[in-house]
């Protein structure tokens, strides 16, 4: 396989056009998600990137991940997270998984843009006391079966290819929300008792961890209101979301078992509800759908019963949330189309027209040049389409590389591809000891959109793309700081599930000297992979604070009294 070549980024990107990487990310990713999409069009690195799905956090999307186990590069690990935004002090409920959803993360090894494997993950409640308790652990949590903690969660996990459906696991435990340290002193402990093994090889967990997807996200109010000093802030640091992480031997997911001849594989995940439906006219074809919604049994969407892509083959069962690529609902995909693209399959991505159209000819470069002066690219973007739709192979568009499109697979029927927004996994590509956060357009060919792992910067990544960086092989200097944000607020592990523990501390940590908050966000508890320094030192500047708080109050009442 040809090296996908593209000249390496000088480390002293500064927070220059940082901005524009936000922008142009989304609009990348977006651009490339509209290329295929039809009547319906939206999706990807989804904190509440669509209208119906903000409403319902629990089967909210993230993020997705997907690459080889770089400790263990016989297996493949993919990572799926919800509930975006969650404030680690949000009891006394915190954040279970849903009840009545169905999570699933699909393959498809054929690239046909169907799912030709499906793992689903449906979870349990389970309540020690409801009567007498109000509380989410009564007591100290050293152990998953502590009779301390009150609300817990289990999970069945199946696994659905051509020859059916098979149970892997029931009633395994779920890791419960980090509720903090008087109550789980050793979070860690908890989390790692919840990984569980699977029959066959691999393993699976379930549970809360820090959100690993970074990006300055004021980039929405007019791209930083066109001053590019103002970038750098991680807006998703010290918030949670709900991951579940899978790692299974490549065969298991590779085109007939083999991934020595068919290593490329495309992987998204989506939630199923029960009940209701996204709908869409089908009177004007895609260029006047038009979504809606019902209200069966108080949920929010669903799938067209005369159109059931979404459908996971059990009666009233509906795709109401989807994510392959980052970032592609968000940016990319128009306002009318954002709750529909939430509900159909990939393999119809490309009946949508005016997805398509607004990936060949993306918004985004045209707003940056407006308010920036970087000129955008000629159009049609059809290096756009191969990124995002197709995968990136000579045959497939501009970009004169093979890299991560199925049509690479020795077994693939040519004739059956169809172009499809998924996250694209070449698992041939060997993890690289010094991984670059700029994955492919730096050099590194296991990162970015070649899978994704937790460093890959998707936003300097997707601005670069977005303004022609793949087709031409060089970046553009001007937008070389990207959005000022570089990486995850916490560090991954070297080892399943890579992601790191949750945060404990209040993300807006406000008072009367600080009401925009902000203060010491995110750092709390010791449940850290490995500790962090940053944590005395910032349990002793809070100590400071509320001494200095205490001082001047007390400076106060004498002054009123006097």
């Amino acid at each position: 396989m040809r090296s996908f070549r593209l000249p390496r980024r000088k480390p002293s990107l500064r927070a220059a056009e940082r901005t524009l990487a936000g922008a142009g990310t989304v609009a990348l990713l977006g651009a490339a998600a509209l290329t295929g999409l039809a009547p319906g069009v939206s999706s990807a690195s989804s904190h509440r990137e669509a209208p119906l799905i903000a409403g319902d956090p629990k089967a909210d999307n993230t993020d997705v991940y997907a690459f080889t186990s770089p400790d263990n590069p016989d297996t493949v690990t993919l990572l799926a997270d919800w509930i975006p935004f969650e404030e680690p002090n949000g009891g006394p409920n915190f954040y279970p998984f849903a009840n009545d959803a169905h999570y699933n993360i699909k393959i498809d090894s054929d690239g046909d843009g169907k799912a030709d494997t499906t793992y689903t993950w449906s979870f349990t409640d389970h309540l020690r006391d409801g009567e007498n308790q109000f509380l989410y652990n009564t007591g100290v949590v050293n152990n998953l079966d502590d009779p301390t903690l009150n609300f817990r969660q289990t999970y069945t996990l199946t696994r659905t290819d051509a020859a059916g459906t098979t149970t892997l696991l029931q009633n395994a435990p779920a890791a419960p929300s980090n509720v903090g340290r008087a109550s789980m002193p050793d979070y860690a402990s908890l989390r790692k008792q919840a990984i569980t093994p699977l029959p066959g090889g691999g393993q699976t967990l379930a549970g809360q961890s820090s959100d690993p997807f970074f990006l300055d996200l004021r980039i929405f109010d007019l791209l930083y209101g066109g001053n590019l000093k103002e970038t750098g802030h991680n807006t998703l640091a010290g918030y949670n979301v709900n991951t579940i992480a899978l790692q299974v031997p490549k065969k298991d997911l590779a085109l007939h078992g083999d991934a020595t001849r068919n290593p490329v594989v495309g992987i998204w995940s989506t939630t199923d509800r029960q009940g209701t439906a996204v709908t869409a006219s089908t009177g004007k074809g895609a260029e006047g759908g038009t979504a809606s919604h019902g209200s069966a049994g108080g949920d929010t969407q669903g799938k067209d019963a005369a159109q059931a892509p979404g459908r996971d083959g059990q009666s009233g069962w509906h795709q109401v949330s989807r994510l392959g690529n980052p970032l592609v609902n968000e940016v990319v995909v128009p306002l009318n189309y954002k709750d529909a693209f939430n509900s159909i399959s990939p393999d119809v991505d490309h009946t949508v027209t005016p997805v398509v159209n607004a990936v060949k000819n993306p918004i985004v470069p045209k707003l940056i040049q407006s308010i920036y002066g970087v000129p955008a690219p000629a159009t049609p973007r059809n290096d756009l389409v191969e990124i995002f739709l197709s995968g990136i192979c000579k045959a497939c568009g501009p970009i004169k590389a093979d890299l991560n499109s199925q049509l690479l697979n020795g077994d693939v029927d040519k004739n059956k591809f169809t172009a499809s927004e998924e996250l694209r996994l070449n698992m041939s590509v060997a993890p690289t000891a010094n991984p670059n956060r700029l994955g492919v357009l730096g050099g590194d060919l296991q990162g970015f959109p070649n899978g994704r792992r937790l460093n890959d910067d998707v936003v300097d990544i997707e601005l670069q793309a977005l303004e022609g960086a793949a087709q031409t092989g060089k970046t553009v200097p001007a937008l070389a700081a990207g959005d000022a944000v570089d990486t995850p607020y916490r560090q991954p592990s070297g080892t399943f599930p890579y992601v790191a523990l949750p945060n404990t501390a209040a993300v807006n940590q406000a008072d009367s000297l600080h009401p925009d908050g902000g203060v010491g966000a995110g750092f709390g508890g010791t449940a850290f992979s490995g500790g962090s320094p940053w944590v005395p030192a910032v349990a002793a500047g809070g100590g400071a604070l509320l001494a200095c708080a205490g001082v001047m109050a007390l400076r106060r009442r004498r002054a009123s009294r006097a």
